[in-house]
C-alpha cells in the first residue's frame, strides 16, 4: 500500500466508545474509502448528482431502488472497473453452501459484423441467471427446474478483486429461485432487517422519538478467529486438506496451559501476513480494527468495525476469502474450522449484535440513568424474551458438525442458550419487577495503589466470557457462532425473533394504554410481567460449571448438545409462523433450508469418515505393523539370548492390541457408512449415532499408537510441528 493512499475507517468497537452512538451513515459504509469499492467518493464524482442522491438514499435510508438509474450506475461502474484493471464481471452471492459464488462475464458484447464492443447494460447489473439446480436448494429446485436469478442488492458497494493478470467486478446480489423463494443467506437476511425496522419504528413512535427517522438497522461488528499452520505441514495431512481439522493427532506436551499465547508478541512471519491482509481488506473498503495472538498456539484473531448487518455480512466473507489467499504468499494455509486442533482452543466468530437508527442513535445504548430510560428498557427485553422463547432456535441458527466438536469445550459457551447482563442492568431488571426502578449503578474510579498510575473508571458490570449472548455495553455479543459460519443465517434468525417480541411487547402497551393513558406505567406493567416469564434465560454466573447444567435444568432452558438435534427446531408452528408473518421465509423455505441443513451434516461426517479410514490404511497403520516387526525381530533376538525383556513383550502387546483396536474401528467406520437413508433427517441422525463414536474409537487408537511409534516411523506432521513452528 503506498503512502499517499488514505483511509477512514467507522466506529471503534472497544468499551472506552460505550457511551456513544454510531455516526450518520456507518450502516451504509458510504463515508468510508476504499480504493477497490463503489462507493463514497467514487460514486459522487462518477454519477450524475440525481442519481447520486436516489443510490444514497437506497443505501443510506433503506429506501426502494429506483430501476431506472441501472443503465446510468452500471456504466459508471464499468469504466471505473476496467480503469482499474478489471476484465470480467460477475453477480457475487451467498447460496445455502455457506461460501460464496461468482460466475465470470467479460465486459464485451457481440456486433452484427462479427466483432465486439465494451459494454456493461443496467439489466446486466441488476439482474443474472445462474443454474439453480446445482446449488443446495432443499427441494426448491430439481435438475429439471433449474432456472435461478441472481438480483442486485444496491445496499452493499461493489468492489474489485484484483490478481497479477487483472482483476474482476464483483456485484453483490441476492440469489432467488424462478419462483420468487429465497435459495440464498442474503434475501432473507434483508427481509429480517426490513421486519426489526418496522417494529422498532413503532417503539420510536410509541415515545414520540421518531423525529428525522426513517428507517432502523441491525449493526454488526465480527471478530473472527483462525489459525495459520505452515504449508508444508498441510500438504502432508490429507484431513487438513479435505476436512479443514485433524482428524487423528496426539496432543502436544505443551498446549495452551501457561496462557503464554494469548495476547503475546506477534511472530515477524505473522505480522506480515497480517499487515497485507489489511492492506487488502482496506483497498476493499472492509475496516478492520483489531488484531491480536488468540488462546491456542497458531491461533490468532482480526476484528473489523461495526456496519450495516448486510454489508457486514458481505464483508465477513470477503474476510475470509482474504484470510485464505494472502496465506498463499506467506507459506501459511488458514483454518477457520471450529475445532482444527483437538484439546486446544477452538475458533470462533464473535457476533456483535445491536440496533441503530438512520440518524447515528444507538438504540442499545443504556445511556446515563438507565433506569430512566423506559424506551432502551423495552428493547432490552424484547431480547430476552426472544433468546428465551426461541433459544433452541438460536442454538440451531449456529449449529453444524463442525462446531458441535467446540460448543461447550473449554473456551466456547455451552449449548445451553443464556444471556449475561451484568451487575448494573441485572439491579435495574429487579428493581422493575419490584416495583418502579430508582436508580442506575454508577461508575467507581478504581485506585491502582500508585501515584504515578491514573485512577480509571470500572464498568458497573464484570465480563463474562463464558456466555453464549452477552450484553457488552452497548450492544450484544452472540459468542456461539463458530468460525467458518456465514453470519447472516444467524443474523436473520436473531433479528426476526426480536422482531417478533418488540411486536408482541408493542401490542401489549397499546393495549395497556386503552385501560389507563399513562405511558411510563403502561410501559412498566407490560415489561414486568414479560420478564417474569422470559427472565430465566439471564444468567451472569460460570457457564462451564456443572451446577449451572444443573440450575439450567431446573428452569427449563435447552441444552441442546447436537446440532443434528437442534434443526428441527425449525419446523416448529411457532417459529414457522413468525418467520412467515414477518415475510422472511415461507414455511417451505425453511423446510428447504433444514433439509440442507441436515444434509450438509451428513455429508461433512461422511467425508470426515472416509478420509480417516483413508489415513489410517495409507499412514497409521502400516507404520504401526513396521514398529511391531522391528519390535517382534528385538524381541525374538534378545530372548533367543537368553535375556530377560518383558517390558519390550509388553510394548509389542501393546501396539498388537491398538492395532486390532483400530482394525475394529476402521470395520465399525465402514458399517456406519454403508447404510443409507433417505430422509435427511434420518440419515443425519443414524451417522452422528453411529459414525462418531467409531471415529472417535478410531482416533484414540490411533492417538495411542502415534505417542510410542518412533518418530522416523511416524509419517504424519505431528501437533507439535503444526502449532508451533513459523
Amino acid at each position: 500500500m503506498g503512502s499517499h493512499r488514505t483511509y477512514r475507517s467507522g466506529m471503534s468497537r472497544t468499551d472506552r466508545d460505550l457511551d456513544m452512538d454510531y455516526p450518520p451513515g456507518v450502516n451504509a459504509a458510504t463515508d468510508r474509502y476504499g480504493l477497490l469499492t463503489f462507493t463514497g467518493d467514487v460514486m459522487l464524482k462518477r454519477l450524475p448528482p440525481d442519481v447520486f442522491k436516489a443510490l444514497q438514499q437506497t443505501m443510506s435510508h433503506g429506501e426502494k431502488l429506483d430501476p431506472g438509474i441501472a443503465n446510468t450506475v452500471a456504466m459508471a461502474m464499468k469504466d471505473w472497473a476496467i480503469e482499474h484493471g478489471a476484465t470480467h464481471y460477475c453477480h457475487w452471492f451467498q447460496p445455502l453452501t455457506g461460501q460464496t459464488a461468482e460466475k465470470h462475464d467479460a465486459f464485451l458484447s457481440p456486433e452484427a459484423n462479427g466483432g465486439a464492443i465494451t459494454t456493461f447494460s443496467g439489466k446486466q447489473l441488476i439482474q443474472g441467471e445462474p443454474d439453480a439446480s446445482s446449488f443446495p436448494s432443499g427441494g426448491i429446485r430439481d435438475t429439471y427446474e433449474a432456472r435461478g436469478y441472481t438480483a442486485w442488492d444496491a445496499t452493499s458497494p461493489a468492489f474489485i478483486l484484483q490478481t497479477d493478470q487483472g482483476g474482476t467486478l464483483c456485484i453483490p446480489t441476492a440469489f432467488v429461485s424462478w419462483t420468487g423463494e429465497a435459495l440464498d443467506k442474503k434475501t432473507p437476511l434483508i427481509r429480517s432487517s426490513e421486519a426489526i425496522s418496522n417494529q422498532a419504528m413503532r417503539v420510536l413512535k410509541l415515545f414520540n422519538a421518531d423525529a428525522g427517522v426513517s428507517a432502523v438497522f441491525t449493526t454488526l461488528g465480527c471478530e473472527q478467529e483462525y489459525f495459520l499452520v505452515d504449508r508444508r505441514f498441510v500438504e502432508q495431512r490429507p484431513d487438513l486438506h479435505i476436512c479443514g481439522r485433524t482428524l487423528i493427532g496426539a496432543p502436544p506436551a505443551k498446549g495452551h496451559q501457561l496462557d503464554d499465547h494469548y495476547f503475546g508478541a506477534i511472530p515477524e512471519r505473522v505480522l506480515d501476513y497480517m499487515n497485507e491482509v489489511e492492506q487488502r481488506l482496506y483497498e476493499l473498503g472492509v475496516p478492520v480494527q483489531t488484531r491480536h495472538n488468540e488462546v491456542a498456539p497458531g491461533q490468532y484473531e482480526i476484528a473489523p468495525t461495526f456496519e450495516l448487518a448486510n454489508v457486514a455480512s458481505d464483508h465477513q466473507l470477503l474476510l475470509m476469502h482474504i484470510l485464505r489467499t494472502v496465506a498463499e504468499h506467506h507459506g501459511f494455509v488458514c483454518l477457520m474450522h471450529e475445532k482444527p486442533f483437538a484439546g486446544v482452543n477452538g475458533s470462533g466468530k464473535h457476533n456483535n449484535w445491536s440496533i441503530c437508527t438512520d440518524t447515528g442513535v444507538n438504540l442499545l445504548n443504556p445511556r446515563d440513568d438507565t433506569h430512566t430510560n423506559m424506551q432502551f428498557l423495552l428493547f432490552l427485553t424484547a431480547v430476552i424474551r426472544a433468546v428465551d422463547l426461541h433459544a433452541d432456535v438460536l442454538r440451531a441458527s449456529i449449529g453444524s458438525a463442525a462446531n458441535d466438536h467446540r460448543l461447550g469445550a473449554n473456551e466456547a459457551p455451552p449449548a445451553i442458550i443464556s444471556i449475561f447482563l451484568g451487575d448494573m442492568l441485572s439491579d435495574i431488571l429487579d428493581q422493575l419487577e419490584a416495583g418502579k426502578p430508582s436508580e442506575t449503578m454508577q461508575e467507581q474510579p478504581l485506585d491502582l495503589g500508585a501515584r504515578t498510575l491514573p485512577q480509571i473508571p470500572a464498568h458497573t458490570s464484570d465480563r463474562n466470557r463464558t456466555s453464549p449472548f452477552a450484553f457488552t455495553g452497548n450492544r450484544f455479543e452472540f459468542r456461539a457462532v463458530g468460525s467458518t459460519a456465514a453470519i447472516a443465517w444467524p443474523n436473520t434468525v436473531l433479528n426476526t425473533i426480536v422482531a417478533d417480541s418488540i411486536d408482541y411487547i408493542v401490542t401489549a402497551i397499546e393495549k395497556e394504554l386503552e385501560a389507563q393513558n399513562d405511558l411510563e406505567v403502561a410501559v412498566r406493567n407490560v415489561l414486568r410481567d414479560v420478564l417474569k416469564v422470559h427472565r430465566r434465560v439471564v444468567f451472569d454466573g460460570d457457564n462451564y460449571s456443572d451446577e449451572w447444567h444443573d440450575e439450567a435444568r431446573q428452569r427449563g432452558l435447552p441444552n441442546i448438545v447436537s446440532s443434528c438435534d437442534a434443526f428441527a427446531s425449525f419446523e416448529s408452528p411457532n417459529v414457522q409462523a413468525a418467520f412467515d408473518r414477518f415475510n422472511v421465509l415461507s414455511p417451505k423455505e425453511i423446510h428447504a433450508r433444514v433439509e440442507v441443513l441436515y444434509e450438509k451434516y451428513s455429508n461433512e461426517l461422511a467425508i470426515e469418515g472416509r478420509c480417516l479410514t483413508s489415513m489410517l490404511r495409507q499412514f497409521v497403520i502400516p507404520s504401526a505393523l513396521r514398529f511391531q516387526s522391528e519390535l517382534a525381530e528385538t524381541f525374538a533376538a534378545t530372548s533367543a539370548a537368553g535375556i530377560e525383556c518383558s517390558n519390550s513383550k509388553s510394548l509389542l502387546e501393546q501396539v498388537i492390541a491398538l492395532v486390532t483396536q483400530l482394525r475394529t474401528a476402521l470395520a465399525d467406520i465402514d458399517v456406519a457408512l454403508a447404510v443409507s437413508h433417505e430422509e435427511a433427517d434420518k440419515q443425519a441422525e443414524h451417522l452422528r449415532a453411529a459414525l462418531l463414536p467409531a471415529m472417535t474409537a478410531a482416533r484414540e487408537a490411533s492417538d495411542a499408537l502415534e505417542a510410542i511409534v518412533p518418530a522416523d516411523l511416524w509419517p504424519l506432521p505431528t501437533y507439535e510441528e503444526m502449532m508451533f513452528i513459523r
